[in-house]
This record gives structure tokens, C-alpha cells and sequence, in this order.
């Protein structure tokens, strides 16, 4: 029959025109901001800096190596590395970023920045409303808009976090045995050493006194003849 399929397909698009509204499966509309989809935990958007502890700034993981910055391939990481150490969340000295700018504006969400950093100490965030009037300076972010806490970085991407976790921990317990090892090796070398001088008698080690140049008797210089004192040349 003439006009069969043209039937047929305006009673399916009927079909779901109605079910996208009555079927709460293919209610695909969000009323955003309202309502929000929940992220993916792959979800990355920009990067931040990490920080453990409560002070944003003494516990950057950040130590200014500055291998995101040169990795980076628009270029929109700029890092400026202290002069001086100060105290990380743990009280070891490190370096630290004086300055660390990130242009939003110019970042491409590569990631490249996390993959290359050997500290876990920037990672990508899944925040993306980033709206600013000022399309420079709005978007270019300081070290302390940048820095976010561990806790975020677990909210956000619970498993990876909690892997960096457990590797930066591992990394930690090898340090402290290591050091530990040293401390022990060294205290028993002190040791020994302490025990061989309680058990060596004071001056066994100290050599003789030389006697053969003072047995010696002295040799007589010669005297040198003098003119009798009534000549007279």
C-alpha cells in the first residue's frame, strides 16, 4: 500500500516522542544546574596540585623539578623554583614552587603533566564550570587555587588515589628501613671502635722514643787559629 512506510515511521517517531516522556529510562533530559549527572571517576578536566596535611602550601608534594613544565606540549605550566628548602608535611626539607601558574585557558587536558611527575603531585580534576568574564587573567591559576587536599583527590578519584597511597607509603617504609639500617650499621661501627680503645693499654700504640742520635756523643767543631796578638803585618 502506498504510504505504508511513512506510516509506520511517524507512529515510531510518535512512539518516542511520547516514551521520552513517560519512561523514566529515556528521561535523558537533566535539568541542569539543578540536577547533575554523576562523573565518571575516569573524568579529567584541568589539573591541580596535591597537598597532604592541612596547610595547603607546607604540604605541596610539589619539589619544583619543573618536569611537567618542560613535558607540557601547549606550554601553559610555568614554575619558578625556590632559592631555599623549608619543611614538608613530614618535616623533610625540599624544595618548593615559589611560583606555579597554569593557564586554564590554553591547557588541553592531556594529562601529560600527571604521567611524567615522579612525586604524584599533580593530578586531574573534574571540575569544568570555569566560566570567567576575564578570559586571561580569570583563568590563569596560582599555586593556591591550584592546591587541593589528598581527601579531594580521593572524593574524586577514589581507586588511583588510593593506589598513590599505597605505593607512596611502600616508597616511605623502604626509606625508613634503609635509614634505619644505616643508623644501625654506623652505631655498631662507633661500638667496635669504643671496645678496641677500652681494650688497647694507653700508649701501646705510641713509638719508642729515637735514642741513637742522643747516644751519640756531639762532634767537636774546630776552632779556627787566631794570629798572636803582638804581630803586627
Amino acid at each position: 500500500m502506498l504510504g505504508t512506510g511513512l506510516v509506520k515511521g511517524l507512529v515510531e517517531t510518535a512512539r518516542n516522542f511520547v516514551g521520552s516522556y513517560t519512561d523514566e529510562a529515556r528521561l535523558t533530559t537533566v535539568e541542569y544546574p539543578e540536577e547533575r549527572i554523576p562523573l565518571k571517576e575516569a573524568t579529567r578536566q584541568f589539573p591541580f596540585l596535591v597537598f597532604d596535611g592541612t596547610d595547603p602550601q607546607a604540604g605541596l608534594r610539589c619539589v619544583a623539578c619543573q618536569i611537567c613544565e618542560k613535558e607540557c606540549p601547549p606550554q601553559c605550566i610555568y614554575i619558578e623554583k625556590s632559592k631555599d628548602k623549608k619543611p614538608d608535611y613530614i618535616g623533610k626539607p625540599q624544595f618548593y614552587p615559589a611560583t606555579f601558574d597554569i593557564d586554564i585557558s590554553v591547557c588541553m587536558s592531556c594529562q601529560i603533566c600527571v604521567e611524567v611527575c615522579p612525586f604524584e603531585a599533580i593530578k586531574m580534576d573534574t571540575e569544568f564550570e570555569l566560566s570567567r568574564t576575564d578570559r586571561f587573567g580569570g583563568l590563569l591559576f596560582n599555586k593556591t587555587e591550584l592546591a587541593k587536599s589528598n581527601e579531594h583527590y580521593h572524593k574524586i578519584h577514589p581507586t588511583e588515589a588510593t593506589e598513590v597511597d599505597e605505593r607512596l607509603a611502600a616508597e616511605k617504609a623502604k626509606a625508613e628501613a634503609k635509614a634505619k639500617a644505616d643508623a644501625e650499621a654506623k652505631a655498631k661501627v662507633a661500638a667496635e671502635a669504643k671496645a678496641k680503645a677500652a681494650v688497647t693499654p694507653p700508649g701501646a700504640d705510641a713509638k719508642p722514643a729515637a735514642t741513637g742520635a742522643a747516644s751519640e756523643t756531639p762532634k767537636s767543631v774546630p776552632s779556627v787559629p787566631q794570629p798572636p796578638s803582638g804581630t803586627v803585618g
